[in-house]
Protein backbone atom coordinates (compact mmCIF):
# COMPACT_ATOMS: atom_id res chain seq x y z
CA UNK A 1 0.00 0.00 0.00
CA UNK A 2 1.29 3.34 -1.25
CA UNK A 3 -0.48 7.04 -0.33
CA UNK A 4 0.30 10.28 0.17
CA UNK A 5 -1.24 12.84 2.94
CA UNK A 6 -1.11 16.84 2.78
CA UNK A 7 -3.53 19.52 4.45
CA UNK A 8 -2.87 23.08 5.61
CA UNK A 9 0.30 23.26 7.04
CA UNK A 10 -1.65 24.37 11.12
CA UNK A 11 -5.12 23.77 11.88
CA UNK A 12 -6.91 25.76 14.69
CA UNK A 13 -9.89 24.66 15.57
CA UNK A 14 -12.15 25.44 18.29
CA UNK A 15 -15.04 28.19 19.47
CA UNK A 16 -12.95 31.66 20.02
CA UNK A 17 -10.12 30.49 17.86
CA UNK A 18 -10.24 33.61 15.31
CA UNK A 19 -8.44 35.51 18.48
CA UNK A 20 -5.68 33.92 17.62
CA UNK A 21 -5.37 35.31 14.02
CA UNK A 22 -3.80 38.50 14.59
CA UNK A 23 -0.28 37.30 15.77
CA UNK A 24 -0.61 34.33 13.52
CA UNK A 25 -0.96 37.28 10.62
CA UNK A 26 1.48 39.17 11.83
CA UNK A 27 4.20 36.20 11.71
CA UNK A 28 3.65 36.53 7.70
CA UNK A 29 3.68 39.93 7.46
CA UNK A 30 2.41 43.85 7.82
CA UNK A 31 0.01 43.75 4.30
CA UNK A 32 -2.59 41.66 3.72
CA UNK A 33 -5.30 40.74 0.90
CA UNK A 34 -8.45 40.12 2.97
CA UNK A 35 -10.75 38.11 0.66
CA UNK A 36 -14.58 38.09 2.82
CA UNK A 37 -18.04 37.03 1.06
CA UNK A 38 -20.57 39.20 -0.01
CA UNK A 39 -21.35 40.09 3.87
CA UNK A 40 -17.95 42.32 4.06
CA UNK A 41 -19.52 43.45 8.08
CA UNK A 42 -19.01 39.98 8.69
CA UNK A 43 -15.21 40.21 9.00
CA UNK A 44 -15.33 43.25 11.62
CA UNK A 45 -13.96 41.48 14.54
CA UNK A 46 -11.52 39.73 12.79
CA UNK A 47 -10.06 42.79 10.70
CA UNK A 48 -9.82 44.58 14.57
CA UNK A 49 -7.50 41.81 15.64
CA UNK A 50 -5.46 41.69 12.65
CA UNK A 51 -4.81 45.44 12.73
CA UNK A 52 -4.35 45.67 16.23
CA UNK A 53 -1.51 43.06 15.52
CA UNK A 54 0.08 45.33 13.56
CA UNK A 55 -1.05 44.03 9.96
CA UNK A 56 -2.35 46.50 7.60
CA UNK A 57 -5.54 44.73 5.81
CA UNK A 58 -6.60 45.31 1.66
CA UNK A 59 -9.90 44.40 1.98
CA UNK A 60 -11.53 42.29 -1.42
CA UNK A 61 -15.10 41.12 -1.72
CA UNK A 62 -15.97 38.07 -3.58
CA UNK A 63 -19.87 38.25 -4.16
CA UNK A 64 -20.43 35.07 -5.55
CA UNK A 65 -18.61 32.15 -6.55
CA UNK A 66 -15.32 32.62 -7.80
CA UNK A 67 -14.62 33.28 -11.62
CA UNK A 68 -11.37 33.09 -12.99
CA UNK A 69 -11.90 37.54 -13.70
CA UNK A 70 -12.70 37.74 -9.94
CA UNK A 71 -9.10 35.67 -9.59
CA UNK A 72 -7.15 37.67 -11.87
CA UNK A 73 -8.90 41.41 -10.16
CA UNK A 74 -8.05 40.21 -6.88
CA UNK A 75 -4.54 39.45 -7.06
CA UNK A 76 -3.84 42.83 -9.47
CA UNK A 77 -5.20 44.79 -5.98
CA UNK A 78 -2.82 42.19 -4.13
CA UNK A 79 0.27 43.03 -5.89
CA UNK A 80 -0.93 46.86 -6.37
CA UNK A 81 -0.93 46.74 -2.55
CA UNK A 82 2.06 44.59 -2.53
CA UNK A 83 0.39 42.22 0.09
CA UNK A 84 2.36 39.92 2.02
CA UNK A 85 0.13 37.53 2.65
CA UNK A 86 -3.92 36.62 1.95
CA UNK A 87 -6.46 35.73 4.45
CA UNK A 88 -9.62 34.00 3.27
CA UNK A 89 -12.63 34.96 5.52
CA UNK A 90 -15.91 32.91 4.44
CA UNK A 91 -17.53 30.35 2.53
CA UNK A 92 -15.66 27.76 0.01
CA UNK A 93 -16.16 30.95 -2.21
CA UNK A 94 -13.85 33.49 -0.45
CA UNK A 95 -11.78 30.83 0.52
CA UNK A 96 -11.50 29.14 -2.97
CA UNK A 97 -10.40 32.66 -4.47
CA UNK A 98 -8.10 33.55 -1.44
CA UNK A 99 -6.18 30.29 -2.60
CA UNK A 100 -6.15 30.98 -6.00
CA UNK A 101 -4.78 34.55 -5.81
CA UNK A 102 -1.93 33.63 -3.00
CA UNK A 103 -1.17 30.74 -5.67
CA UNK A 104 -0.85 33.69 -8.55
CA UNK A 105 1.08 35.75 -6.56
CA UNK A 106 4.02 34.02 -6.70
CA UNK A 107 3.66 32.07 -9.39
CA UNK A 108 2.46 34.64 -11.95
CA UNK A 109 0.72 34.43 -15.31
CA UNK A 110 -3.42 33.66 -15.71
CA UNK A 111 -5.34 31.15 -13.81
CA UNK A 112 -5.67 29.75 -17.24
CA UNK A 113 -2.42 28.59 -17.33
CA UNK A 114 -3.28 26.51 -14.39
CA UNK A 115 -7.07 25.26 -14.78
CA UNK A 116 -7.09 21.67 -14.87
CA UNK A 117 -9.32 20.45 -17.93
CA UNK A 118 -10.54 23.48 -19.36
CA UNK A 119 -7.26 25.43 -18.93
CA UNK A 120 -3.52 25.26 -20.24
CA UNK A 121 -3.12 22.53 -16.76
CA UNK A 122 0.61 24.01 -16.55
CA UNK A 123 1.64 22.74 -12.94
CA UNK A 124 2.35 24.93 -10.06
CA UNK A 125 6.03 25.61 -8.91
CA UNK A 126 5.98 28.09 -6.54
CA UNK A 127 4.83 27.80 -2.92
CA UNK A 128 1.81 29.91 -2.52
CA UNK A 129 2.13 33.34 -0.89
CA UNK A 130 1.05 32.25 3.04
CA UNK A 131 -2.89 32.29 3.07
CA UNK A 132 -4.56 31.83 5.99
CA UNK A 133 -7.94 30.18 5.58
CA UNK A 134 -11.01 30.93 7.96
CA UNK A 135 -14.22 29.16 7.27
CA UNK A 136 -17.89 31.07 7.95
CA UNK A 137 -19.73 27.90 7.33
CA UNK A 138 -19.64 24.69 7.58
CA UNK A 139 -19.38 22.13 4.21
CA UNK A 140 -16.38 22.55 1.83
CA UNK A 141 -13.82 21.89 4.37
CA UNK A 142 -11.91 24.41 1.71
CA UNK A 143 -9.56 25.51 4.15
CA UNK A 144 -7.38 22.34 4.50
CA UNK A 145 -8.01 21.08 0.35
CA UNK A 146 -4.91 21.28 -2.07
CA UNK A 147 -7.36 22.60 -4.45
CA UNK A 148 -9.12 26.36 -5.42
CA UNK A 149 -12.92 26.04 -7.45
CA UNK A 150 -12.63 28.58 -10.23
CA UNK A 151 -15.86 29.25 -12.36
CA UNK A 152 -14.63 29.86 -16.37
CA UNK A 153 -17.65 31.72 -17.70
CA UNK A 154 -16.13 31.47 -21.11
CA UNK A 155 -15.88 27.75 -21.16
CA UNK A 156 -19.22 27.36 -18.48
CA UNK A 157 -17.17 25.40 -16.51
CA UNK A 158 -16.12 24.83 -12.90
CA UNK A 159 -12.73 23.38 -12.72
CA UNK A 160 -9.54 23.27 -9.92
CA UNK A 161 -6.65 25.14 -9.50
CA UNK A 162 -4.88 21.95 -7.71
CA UNK A 163 -1.47 21.65 -6.50
CA UNK A 164 -0.13 20.61 -2.64
CA UNK A 165 1.58 24.29 -3.13
CA UNK A 166 -1.37 25.88 -2.69
CA UNK A 167 -2.50 24.41 0.60
CA UNK A 168 -2.96 27.20 3.39
CA UNK A 169 -0.72 27.92 5.53
CA UNK A 170 -3.21 28.42 8.49
CA UNK A 171 -6.66 27.07 9.06
CA UNK A 172 -8.33 28.89 11.59
CA UNK A 173 -11.98 27.04 12.03
CA UNK A 174 -14.18 28.62 14.59
CA UNK A 175 -17.60 27.35 15.11
CA UNK A 176 -18.72 30.36 16.32
CA UNK A 177 -18.58 31.79 13.19
CA UNK A 178 -21.65 29.36 12.11
CA UNK A 179 -24.08 30.95 14.27
CA UNK A 180 -26.18 33.20 12.79
CA UNK A 181 -26.35 30.92 9.08
CA UNK A 182 -29.92 31.15 7.63
CA UNK A 183 -31.42 27.44 7.60
CA UNK A 184 -31.10 26.77 3.96
CA UNK A 185 -26.92 27.70 4.08
CA UNK A 186 -26.91 25.04 7.00
CA UNK A 187 -28.25 22.24 5.03
CA UNK A 188 -26.95 22.81 1.37
CA UNK A 189 -23.14 23.15 2.98
CA UNK A 190 -24.32 20.21 5.81
CA UNK A 191 -25.44 17.99 2.72
CA UNK A 192 -21.69 19.17 0.70
CA UNK A 193 -19.98 18.14 3.97
CA UNK A 194 -21.97 14.71 4.04
CA UNK A 195 -21.16 13.89 0.45
CA UNK A 196 -17.44 14.84 0.72
CA UNK A 197 -17.41 12.27 3.79
CA UNK A 198 -19.40 9.24 1.71
CA UNK A 199 -17.42 9.88 -1.53
CA UNK A 200 -14.06 9.03 -0.17
CA UNK A 201 -14.99 6.60 1.84
CA UNK A 202 -15.68 4.53 -1.40
CA UNK A 203 -12.93 6.15 -3.62
CA UNK A 204 -11.17 4.11 -5.63
CA UNK A 205 -7.82 6.61 -3.58
CA UNK A 206 -9.28 5.52 -0.57
CA UNK A 207 -6.72 4.72 2.30
CA UNK A 208 -6.15 4.27 6.08
CA UNK A 209 -6.34 8.09 6.97
CA UNK A 210 -8.93 9.33 5.45
CA UNK A 211 -10.87 6.34 5.94
CA UNK A 212 -10.44 7.42 10.15
CA UNK A 213 -11.30 10.93 9.00
CA UNK A 214 -15.09 9.70 6.50
CA UNK A 215 -15.83 7.63 9.60
CA UNK A 216 -15.52 9.84 12.13
CA UNK A 217 -17.41 12.65 10.34
CA UNK A 218 -19.95 10.75 9.18
CA UNK A 219 -20.95 9.85 13.03
CA UNK A 220 -20.94 13.41 13.77
CA UNK A 221 -22.96 14.59 10.17
CA UNK A 222 -25.55 12.02 11.58
CA UNK A 223 -26.41 13.13 14.86
CA UNK A 224 -26.04 16.76 14.39
CA UNK A 225 -26.70 18.15 10.92
CA UNK A 226 -30.34 18.16 11.86
CA UNK A 227 -30.36 19.80 15.10
CA UNK A 228 -28.25 22.51 13.68
CA UNK A 229 -30.57 23.25 11.20
CA UNK A 230 -33.52 23.54 13.78
CA UNK A 231 -31.64 26.26 15.65
CA UNK A 232 -28.53 27.35 17.56
CA UNK A 233 -27.34 24.16 19.05
CA UNK A 234 -23.57 25.23 20.11
CA UNK A 235 -22.89 21.54 19.88
CA UNK A 236 -24.33 20.80 16.87
CA UNK A 237 -22.53 23.68 15.51
CA UNK A 238 -18.96 21.90 16.88
CA UNK A 239 -19.63 18.65 15.19
CA UNK A 240 -20.69 20.06 11.80
CA UNK A 241 -17.46 22.59 11.48
CA UNK A 242 -15.47 19.21 13.08
CA UNK A 243 -17.24 17.01 10.24
CA UNK A 244 -16.43 19.67 7.13
CA UNK A 245 -12.89 19.59 8.17
CA UNK A 246 -12.37 16.10 8.20
CA UNK A 247 -14.57 15.90 4.84
CA UNK A 248 -11.99 18.46 3.39
CA UNK A 249 -8.96 16.67 4.94
CA UNK A 250 -10.38 12.98 3.21
CA UNK A 251 -11.31 14.52 -0.03
CA UNK A 252 -8.21 16.22 -0.87
CA UNK A 253 -6.59 13.01 -0.07
CA UNK A 254 -8.72 10.63 -1.32
CA UNK A 255 -10.94 12.16 -4.37
CA UNK A 256 -14.86 12.27 -4.65
CA UNK A 257 -17.18 10.50 -6.91
CA UNK A 258 -19.93 11.66 -9.44
CA UNK A 259 -21.62 13.70 -7.10
CA UNK A 260 -18.89 15.80 -7.94
CA UNK A 261 -17.80 14.86 -11.18
CA UNK A 262 -21.49 16.54 -12.13
CA UNK A 263 -21.49 19.18 -9.42
CA UNK A 264 -18.65 20.90 -11.44
CA UNK A 265 -20.49 21.27 -14.85
CA UNK A 266 -23.43 21.78 -13.43
CA UNK A 267 -21.98 24.65 -11.38
CA UNK A 268 -20.24 26.10 -14.42
CA UNK A 269 -23.53 25.83 -16.47
CA UNK A 270 -26.38 26.71 -14.10
CA UNK A 271 -26.44 29.78 -11.33
CA UNK A 272 -27.04 26.91 -8.96
CA UNK A 273 -24.84 26.61 -5.16
CA UNK A 274 -22.24 24.04 -4.73
CA UNK A 275 -24.09 22.28 -1.63
CA UNK A 276 -27.46 22.57 -3.12
CA UNK A 277 -26.29 20.82 -6.33
CA UNK A 278 -24.46 17.94 -4.36
CA UNK A 279 -27.02 17.42 -2.13
CA UNK A 280 -29.58 17.09 -4.97
CA UNK A 281 -27.54 14.48 -6.78
CA UNK A 282 -26.27 12.52 -3.87
CA UNK A 283 -29.17 9.96 -3.12
CA UNK A 284 -29.15 9.18 -6.59
CA UNK A 285 -25.18 8.24 -7.04
CA UNK A 286 -25.59 6.26 -4.13
CA UNK A 287 -28.50 3.90 -5.53
CA UNK A 288 -26.69 4.07 -9.28
CA UNK A 289 -23.35 3.31 -7.80
CA UNK A 290 -24.75 0.48 -5.54
CA UNK A 291 -26.44 -1.21 -7.91
CA UNK A 292 -23.52 -1.32 -10.43
CA UNK A 293 -21.54 -2.26 -7.96
CA UNK A 294 -24.34 -5.23 -7.08
CA UNK A 295 -24.43 -6.09 -11.13
CA UNK A 296 -20.79 -5.69 -12.16
CA UNK A 297 -18.84 -6.09 -8.78
CA UNK A 298 -20.51 -8.13 -6.02
CA UNK A 299 -18.50 -8.73 -2.76
CA UNK A 300 -16.27 -5.97 -4.41
CA UNK A 301 -14.76 -3.57 -0.70
CA UNK A 302 -17.04 -0.74 -1.98
CA UNK A 303 -20.15 -2.35 -1.94
CA UNK A 304 -19.12 -3.57 1.81
CA UNK A 305 -17.96 0.26 2.09
CA UNK A 306 -22.03 1.27 1.43
CA UNK A 307 -22.71 -1.07 4.00
CA UNK A 308 -21.04 0.18 6.68
CA UNK A 309 -22.11 4.39 6.03
CA UNK A 310 -25.57 2.75 6.34
CA UNK A 311 -24.20 1.72 10.15
CA UNK A 312 -22.72 4.77 10.16
CA UNK A 313 -25.49 7.09 9.68
CA UNK A 314 -28.35 4.82 11.03
CA UNK A 315 -26.90 3.36 14.10
CA UNK A 316 -28.21 0.26 13.14
CA UNK A 317 -25.83 -2.63 13.20
CA UNK A 318 -27.71 -4.67 10.60
CA UNK A 319 -28.14 -1.73 7.98
CA UNK A 320 -27.16 -2.29 4.33
CA UNK A 321 -26.57 -0.24 1.57
CA UNK A 322 -30.05 0.29 0.28
CA UNK A 323 -30.57 1.79 4.19
CA UNK A 324 -27.78 4.42 3.38
CA UNK A 325 -29.43 5.49 0.41
CA UNK A 326 -33.30 5.99 2.20
CA UNK A 327 -31.50 7.98 4.71
CA UNK A 328 -30.13 10.21 2.96
CA UNK A 329 -33.50 10.60 1.02
CA UNK A 330 -35.43 10.89 4.02
CA UNK A 331 -32.74 13.47 4.87
CA UNK A 332 -33.18 15.84 1.93
CA UNK A 333 -36.85 16.25 2.46
CA UNK A 334 -36.75 16.81 6.18
CA UNK A 335 -34.04 19.96 5.22
CA UNK A 336 -36.28 20.98 2.12
CA UNK A 337 -33.56 19.68 -0.42
CA UNK A 338 -34.54 21.45 -4.38
CA UNK A 339 -34.33 18.97 -7.31
CA UNK A 340 -32.01 20.03 -9.88
CA UNK A 341 -34.86 21.66 -11.99
CA UNK A 342 -35.37 24.01 -9.26
CA UNK A 343 -32.20 25.25 -10.48
CA UNK A 344 -33.02 25.12 -14.27
CA UNK A 345 -31.65 21.89 -15.42
CA UNK A 346 -34.02 19.81 -17.84
CA UNK A 347 -33.65 17.09 -19.95
CA UNK A 348 -32.07 18.65 -22.46
CA UNK A 349 -28.85 19.82 -20.40
CA UNK A 350 -28.47 15.54 -20.02
CA UNK A 351 -25.89 15.00 -22.78
CA UNK A 352 -23.63 17.87 -22.22
CA UNK A 353 -23.77 17.44 -18.55
CA UNK A 354 -23.01 13.46 -18.84
CA UNK A 355 -19.83 14.13 -21.18
CA UNK A 356 -18.54 17.63 -19.16
CA UNK A 357 -18.86 15.00 -15.76
CA UNK A 358 -17.45 11.95 -17.37
CA UNK A 359 -14.07 13.90 -18.38
CA UNK A 360 -14.27 15.69 -14.95
CA UNK A 361 -11.03 15.33 -12.27
CA UNK A 362 -13.73 13.99 -9.47
CA UNK A 363 -15.22 11.52 -11.68
CA UNK A 364 -12.23 9.54 -11.27
CA UNK A 365 -12.58 8.81 -7.68
CA UNK A 366 -15.88 7.18 -8.43
CA UNK A 367 -16.10 3.27 -6.99
CA UNK A 368 -17.03 2.08 -10.28
CA UNK A 369 -17.10 3.66 -13.91
CA UNK A 370 -20.78 4.47 -15.18
CA UNK A 371 -21.86 3.82 -18.35
CA UNK A 372 -23.21 6.56 -20.91
CA UNK A 373 -26.75 5.61 -19.57
CA UNK A 374 -25.69 5.21 -15.71
CA UNK A 375 -24.90 8.90 -15.73
CA UNK A 376 -28.29 10.02 -17.48
CA UNK A 377 -30.17 7.94 -14.78
CA UNK A 378 -28.33 10.13 -12.30
CA UNK A 379 -29.84 12.93 -13.33
CA UNK A 380 -32.94 12.06 -14.48
CA UNK A 381 -33.22 10.64 -10.53
CA UNK A 382 -31.93 14.06 -9.25
CA UNK A 383 -34.14 16.49 -11.82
Amino acid sequence: MRFEFGTAHRILFGPGALREAGPIAKSFGSRALLVTGRDRSRARRLLGWVRAAGVNCFPFQVAGEPTTDVVRGGTEVARQKRCELVIGFGGGSALDAAKAIAALLTNGGDPLDYLEVIGRGRPITRPSAPCIAIPTTAGTGTEGTRNAVIIAREHRAKVSLRSALILPRVAIVDPDLTRQLPHGIRACCGMDALSQLIEPLVSVKANPMTDGFCRQGLQLVARSLRATCRGDDPAAREDMSLASLLGGLALSNAGLGAVHGFASPIGGMFPAPHGAVCAALLAAVMEVNIRALRERRPGSESLRRYDEIARLLTGEPRANADDAVAWVRELCAALGIKPLGAWGVTEEDFATLVEKAAAASSMKGNPIVLSQSELREVLARSV
